[in-house]
């Protein structure tokens, strides 16, 4: 298992640098620089901040100097925008956020989703199974643009219960409707999931044999059913939690937490590639780091994927 690991951070490490090479190359390939906006600037003070930002460097200089400022101080640099803040400081203060509903997110989505979806199969063309896949169904047609809007008129508008947005400081009214709205849709692909998986495996060789054998249901379920039935569930869950914890645009327009995904959709309309470059890479850097887990998780489950 060891080197099995090893040899996924062998993969994972060059990927990410090539990663970064790579959105740094896009970006200065874009059209226009992040200071040239509405208003025209003379061409001494262009120099003069490309200068102070390192921008008039060669391509290659600018490059090596962010990637070594990366990886010896973990620094993406100051903001084009935000004088007086890094990206580093951005990113600190919208993640928090991001990660906060989309870890609870994360949580009722794969503990609803795998509930329903086991169900379902297990209670096979009765009513729990077409309530379940009912269920699955309504959700997986509601996406979060579509769900967040309904959320705010049923909860805030028609009832008053839930506020419709903000954050103060996370409490726990704040939180209900922006879990809902980023859960639903992903809870509802688990359950699917989960469903055909779990039937699957219901119907081999060694769950007839411990039939046979006169297991209990729940023990069969449990602990010979359950494993290998999960084993295309985890498989999904690791672009699912990079997704849900790194943050739906979406979710932060609409109820205004200030998470991540709000800091990129500013970064793009002012043309604050520093903060675009930071928060791509803190994406791509999660999305690495979960499929290695995932990848870890599913050799431990099932040993032949090692070899």
């Amino acid at each position: 298992m060891l080197f099995y690991i090893l040899k996924r951070l062998a993969v994972a490490v060059p990927t990410l640098l090539v990663l970064i090479i790579a959105s740094y190359l896009l970006m200065h390939a874009a059209p226009g620089g992040p200071f040239t906006q509405d208003r025209q600037i003379p061409q001494q003070v262009l120099d003069n901040l490309n200068a102070k930002y390192g921008l008039d460097k060669p391509l290659w200089h600018q490059i090596a100097s962010y990637v070594w400022g990366i990886v010896a101080h973990f620094d993406f640099g100051p903001s084009f925008v935000y004088k007086d803040r890094t990206v580093n400081q951005i990113i600190a203060q919208g993640f928090p956020v991001t990660l906060t509903y989309g870890g609870i997110s994360f949580v009722v989505a794969v503990v609803a989703g795998v509930f329903l979806g086991a169900l379902a199969a297990i209670r096979q063309n009765t009513w729990l199974d077409y309530l379940a896949v009912g269920i699955s169904i309504g959700a997986q047609v509601l996406p979060n643009f579509v769900m967040a809007p309904i959320l705010v008129l049923v909860f805030t508008l028609w009832l008053g219960w839930l506020p419709g947005g903000g954050w103060e400081g996370g409490q726990w009214q704040y939180l209900i409707l922006p879990v809902i709205a980023l859960s639903t849709s992903f809870m509802a692909s688990i359950a699917r999931i989960t469903r055909s998986s779990m039937l699957e495996v219901l119907t081999s060789n060694h769950i007839r044999t411990a039939r046979a054998k006169g297991l209990p249901r729940h023990r069969i379920v449990l602990r010979h059913a359950l494993k290998p039935a999960l084993l295309p569930v985890i498989s999904y869950l690791g672009p699912a939690f990079v997704t849900m914890i790194t943050g739906s645009v979406i979710i932060d327009m609409y109820f205004s937490t200030g998470g991540i995904g709000k800091s990129f959709v500013d970064a793009a309309l002012n043309r604050d590639y520093a903060v675009m470059m930071g928060v791509t890479i803190l994406v791509g850097a999660l999305t690495i780091l979960f499929n290695l887990v995932v990848d870890i998780l599913y050799a431990w489950i099932d040993p032949k994927i090692r070899y």
